[in-house]
This record gives structure tokens, C-alpha cells and sequence, in this order.
């Protein structure tokens, strides 16, 4: 739960939801802003052993490298998805309980 739930899990399984294959250099370029190289194939490495992430490796020259949730990780998805929703609708519920807690 630790892994899926994490701060970089949750973005790097919500990237992959859209049912698609994505290189590392795909993924980097999509969470540049959010996370460092190191985290993400850390992240990446984790979600692969858990069993949420599949690592394709072609053989070419240069090394091509393709991520996709497998069934575990598309059905953490799934849920994670919602709950991004969820947040993203009430955020300005949040703001305006955080303005009112900070003014008291």
C-alpha cells in the first residue's frame, strides 16, 4: 500500500492509466515538473517488483524501454483515479476550510 499510495506512485500511476505503453523518456518529459530521474526509476523499479508495472526492454541499440500497468496496477489505477477526481472537485471546499482554519 505503502508504494501505490506514495507521493510519486500515485503520479507515475496515473500517467500510465491510459492503457498505453510509455518510454522512460515519455514519462520523464510528462512528471519533468514533479519528479527527479533518480525518483521516478526508483518509483518505476518499485511498482515493477510489486507487480503493478511491467518493464518491456527491446532489443535495439539504443536500449528501448517500455512501462505498462499490468491487470494489479490498472485496477490501483482505477481507484487512485477517482480519488484524483474526488480532490480536484472539492479542492476549493478545502481552500476555503483551510483560509478559515488559518483566520481563526
Amino acid at each position: 500500500m505503502e508504494h501505490i499510495t506514495s507521493k510519486w506512485g500515485v503520479l507515475v500511476l496515473l500517467a500510465l492509466s491510459d492503457g498505453g505503453s510509455w518510454r522512460f523518456s515519455e514519462l520523464r518529459r510528462e512528471l519533468a515538473n514533479v519528479v527527479s530521474e533518480k525518483m521516478l526509476t526508483q518509483t518505476l523499479r518499485t511498482l515493477e517488483r510489486d507487480g503493478f508495472v511491467d518493464r518491456d526492454v527491446k532489443p535495439v541499440i539504443p536500449p528501448h524501454v517500455e512501462y505498462v500497468l499490468t491487470p494489479l496496477g490498472k485496477g490501483a489505477a482505477r481507484h487512485l483515479t477517482g480519488l484524483y477526481h474526488w480532490i480536484e472537485a472539492n479542492q476549493p471546499e478545502v481552500s476555503a476550510a483551510q483560509r478559515h482554519y488559518d483566520e481563526a
